[in-house]
């Protein structure tokens, strides 16, 4: 079983711009609400450092992994806390509609019995997080 906070919101702008926001690590402590420190190389296997600042919480240093990106579509990180009993997948996704058009997905899935039930504790502040991103994401897209 797993657990799914997600925010869409439609963008107008190419998918380039949108991508060019994502793949710009350092460049998100100017924009990114949520993680106002990046650092890292997009590559499959590597790890990020980012400061993660969930809406009620401390700010905290996370290293997740990147598993999958793909330019102008997606990029996909997870973290592993306990073995089978904690780990999350983020995702930004980006679908293209036409020129100029987009969807934007930011969201986050959990797995494992600590995992759901702690997601489910902190949906509110989660969800919130992700508006903020995609909030952002359009804002600094659209300019």
């Amino acid at each position: 079983m797993a657990f799914r906070i997600e925010h869409r919101l439609g963008i107008r702008a190419d998918a380039e711009r949108i991508w060019d926001l994502l793949a710009d690590l350092p460049g998100w402590a100017t924009w990114n609400p949520v993680y106002t420190q990046a650092a890292g190389t997009l590559a499959i296997g590597a790890n990020l450092i980012l400061t993660e600042a969930i809406p009620g919480q401390a700010p905290r240093q996370i290293s997740p992994t990147i598993v999958d990106w793909v330019p102008r579509q997606q990029l996909v990180w997870a973290m592993q806390t306990l073995p089978v009993l904690a780990r999350s997948v983020r995702y930004f996704e980006i679908e293209e509609l036409q020129p100029g058009s987009c969807v934007f997905a930011v969201g986050e899935i959990f797995y494992g019995v600590i995992g759901e039930g702690e997601a489910k504790r902190r949906r509110r502040a989660l969800k919130e997080a992700s508006v903020k991103i995609a909030e952002a994401v359009k804002a600094q897209a659209e300019r």
